[in-house]
């Protein structure tokens, strides 16, 4: 099993370091989503935040998979959050997938690394 949580620890981190670098440094997309979600832009940026610890804590689980599991987690936690606001402002399947599939791939690394 630890081929499956290397692999999919280097997914999460890969996606998430992308989506993080992307609010945290305010691109167009991340900007009109967040006005669309109704969020405030601080609030962006500290989900990016978010996202690039979760993603450096995968990282750091290759290494010592107690990280991975705390990275994973704040990832999971981070997607229920993106899920929920997504269902808030009436998004459908196509909007929220991403995140949800995400969010899945990380309580499964949970279960994987723990």
């Amino acid at each position: 099993m630890e081929i499956v949580s290397w692999i999919l620890q280097g997914l999460l981190a890969a996606m998430f370091i992308m989506a993080g670098l992307g609010k945290v440094s305010g691109s167009k997309m991340h900007r009109d989503s967040f006005d669309h979600l109704r969020l405030p832009q601080w609030f962006r940026v500290v989900t990016g935040l978010v996202e690039l610890v979760g993603a450096a804590l995968l990282i750091a689980g290759y290494w010592q998979t107690d990280f991975a599991m705390a990275g994973a987690l704040v990832l999971g936690v981070t997607a229920i959050g993106g899920t929920l606001a997504h269902l808030r402002v009436k998004d459908g399947f196509k909007q929220t997938f991403m995140i949800v599939l995400l969010g899945i791939v990380s309580f499964v690394l949970v279960g994987i690394v723990s």
